[in-house]
């Protein structure tokens, strides 16, 4: 269905090929997995499948692209769009209607279906990815969540053989993430639907891959069965860390497998001590703040409070009203009711003193970036900061992610634009940080990097609230746990106790060894070595 024959694309000015001689094939009815570390071309090779690569990216393709036995290099995207639907990292700029229904019906006018074809697929679709009561909702004022199942419902109603999906789970919460899966899933083993996928968090989307691409960033691109891949990438989802650690040769595929084996071979690691987190001074207070767009109420009448010293990780289904309560938090967005930071409210102050005060990084990083070049951006967030030249420059090191000055801010993936605004926010040195989705498009490594930071900020008096739906992340990251439901926060606890007492919000680790309340690899990996 998919087939790569020596295929080498190269950009303008690069000094590399981001592909180089790569080889492969899929064939139909196959759900196919590509993982990477961020910027090793997993985009590239997905925009090679539909067309935008060559006929839009500016790149050049040398070798074959076929696709259900059609050549990409003579035929461009909209000859394609029969046969493959793509979903992009951002599914906002994808979107070319104002309303739910009209993105959805959109693609399959422009294949000619009748409107009784049409009115049937819509509602089989709305169904099947669980948004049928968003139907009349204009897409900007749904959550990125509810964006990004939007664009797979828009693509998914025209039925394509091939569903190209690039990070097609970064902004769902863990139920609707399972979802989404379970229906893709349903579709490749009953309708023969073709999927590649391109995804970081892998434990979310692993179990269910019949294939594997792995990219290690140096051009090539080796395909073979999940566990075989996993067993020898550098990708390291939690699970495939667990099996390093514990000497497997075998990389078990789902916590069920992994589970399974644990009881087998007996391994019990001593829990850690809980230890009361130390915390300083309340720097955020606010009571009674609420937010409204017109009738729909996203933050309702809550108290929330942080502290100097901590982490807290704000958690909940897609539409929640996380991050409304972030950005209400900055001053950036109309609210009613009380803010204090360290005895000021930002809503009063410049954007310049607020930022100073309490600095919030957004979902869609590349909001905030508007200058040609990197180092242009970086130069201009130590100016605005008032900082030495060359530390936010020094911040992006930081956290593990090399970018050219040079660099076009455009032309950088999803996670290594994050990193640069994150590093460009950072360089304020602000009391409080939110951050919005911060690991969206970030792999492992940079994750862990990411985490070496927020507890460097943690441990130098900062407190740092983090709105995200990646459980991994945020079991390893927090201190405490805030969990959203309908505009309310329903639960406010140490992460360990939520994340052990929940199924939804649990990380794979307490989910294996369970009843111990063990959250992450290195827990359990020093567990054993106290059992020994």
């Amino acid at each position: 269905m998919i087939e790569f024959d020596s295929v080498t694309i190269s950009y303008p000015q690069a000094s590399k090929p981001v592909l180089r001689q790569v080889s492969f094939s899929i064939p139909d009815g196959d759900l196919c997995l590509l993982i990477g570390p961020t910027g090793a071309g997993k985009s590239t090779l997905l925009s090679a499948v539909n067309g935008l690569v060559p006929h839009f990216t500016g790149g050049t393709l040398a070798g074959k692209v076929w696709v259900d036995g059609r050549d990409t290099a003579t035929h461009r995207p909209r000859d394609l769009a029969d046969v493959v639907g793509y979903v992009g990292q951002d599914p906002l700029h994808g979107f070319v209607t104002d309303t739910v229904v009209d993105e959805i019906a959109y693609g399959m006018e422009q294949l000619g279906l009748t409107p009784l074809a049409m009115r049937r697929r819509i509602e089989e679709t709305l169904d099947l990815l669980g948004i049928a009561e968003l139907r009349d909702r204009p897409l900007a004022d749904l959550s990125g969540g509810q964006q990004q199942r939007v664009a797979i419902a828009a693509v998914l109603a025209a039925q394509p053989r091939i569903l190209v999906l690039d990070e097609p789970t970064s902004a769902l919460d863990p139920t609707a993430a399972q979802d989404v899966l379970a229906a893709l899933t349903s579709l490749v083993h009953d309708s023969g639907l073709t999927v590649l996928m391109a995804e970081h968090r892998l434990e979310r989307v692993m179990q269910a891959a019949d294939s594997m691409i792995w990219l290690p960033g140096d051009g090539r691109a080796l395909l073979g069965a999940p566990g075989e891949v996993l067993a020898k990438a550098s990708v390291e989802p939690p699970l495939a860390a667990l099996a390093r650690a514990v000497g497997w040769d075998e990389v078990p595929l789902s916590v069920r497998s992994a589970r399974r084996r644990v009881l087998l071979e007996g391994l019990r690691p001593v829990p850690p001590i809980t230890v009361e987190p130390v915390s300083g001074p309340v720097v955020l207070r606010a009571e009674g703040l609420a937010v409204r767009y017109g009738q729909t109420v996203a933050v309702a009448d809550v108290d929330f409070e942080l502290r100097a010293g901590t982490v807290t990780a704000i958690m909940g289904r897609n539409g929640a009203g996380k991050s409304s309560l972030l950005w209400a938090l900055q001053g950036a967005l109309p609210s009613s009711g009380k803010i204090e930071v360290m005895g000021q409210d930002p809503r009063t102050l410049t954007a310049d003193a607020a930022r100073k005060l309490v600095c919030l990084v957004p979902q869609t990083a590349a909001d905030l970036l508007y200058l040609p070049t990197v180092g242009r951006e970086l130069a201009q967030a130590d100016n605005e900061s008032q900082a030495k030249p060359g530390t936010a420059a020094r911040t992006l090191q930081e956290l593990g992610v090399e970018i050219p000055a040079e660099s076009d801010p455009r032309d950088l993936s999803e996670g290594q634009r994050l990193a640069l605004v994150l590093a460009i926010q950072l360089t304020a040195r602000p009391t409080v940080v939110l951050l919005d989705e911060p690991t969206r498009g970030l792999d492992y490594a940079t994750k862990a990097h990411l985490n070496q930071i927020i507890q460097h900020l943690r441990s130098s008096g900062l407190a740092v609230a983090i709105s995200t739906h990646d459980v991994e992340f945020a079991a390893a990251v927090s201190t405490r746990m805030v969990l959203m439901a309908e505009a309310d926060i329903i639960a406010d606890d140490d992460t360990r106790t939520l994340c052990t007492s929940s199924v939804a919000f649990a990380p794979q680790m307490a989910k294996v060894f369970a009843p111990e309340p063990l959250l992450t690899v290195a827990e359990v990996a020093a567990g054993l070595q106290d059992a020994s």
